[in-house]
């Protein structure tokens, strides 16, 4: 009965499981960053090591969405890396605008906001990877 309901719901079952592995690299990379060379209370550090974690998630994002979720057949493989990219530079500029009013102006937890905000970009990315980068023509 497990197996029936994940075959069913692969894409959306292996999004979420390498969803939350990205976040949690993410997370590991942020919070790595924060805790030992960058400041968080220093609104530049602050950003570098959001735009760092990015880096590192969105290339693990990548080769596992087009492995595992997707299942990619593009031979376009460039073309594909940069609509990938791309539209994580959206979520990312999104991130960076969250945690800097919720951070830097509210003066809110950044680790707990961290969280948060990945949470929406986790839905956000899904919907940008399924209809602009992955797509299959059983979409079209």
């Amino acid at each position: 009965m497990i197996k029936k309901i994940y075959l069913k719901y692969k894409e959306i079952v292996n999004y979420l499981i390498f969803g939350v592995l990205t976040t949690i690299v993410s997370l590991l990379t942020y919070y790595l960053l924060v805790y030992t060379i960058l400041n968080p209370n220093n609104p530049i550090e602050l950003q570098i090591a959001n735009i760092i974690s990015w880096i590192t998630c969105v290339t693990f994002a990548y080769i596992t969405n087009r492995k595992y979720v997707f299942n990619s057949k593009n031979k376009q493989i460039i073309k594909e890396i940069i609509k990938f990219y791309s539209s994580r530079l959206t979520t990312l500029f999104l991130d960076m605008i969250l945690m800097y009013i919720l951070v830097t102006k509210l003066n809110l937890n950044d680790k707990i906001i961290k969280i948060i905000t990945q949470i929406l970009i986790i839905i956000i990315n899904y919907i940008l990877s399924k209809i602009f980068i992955f797509k299959s023509k059983e979409n079209h």
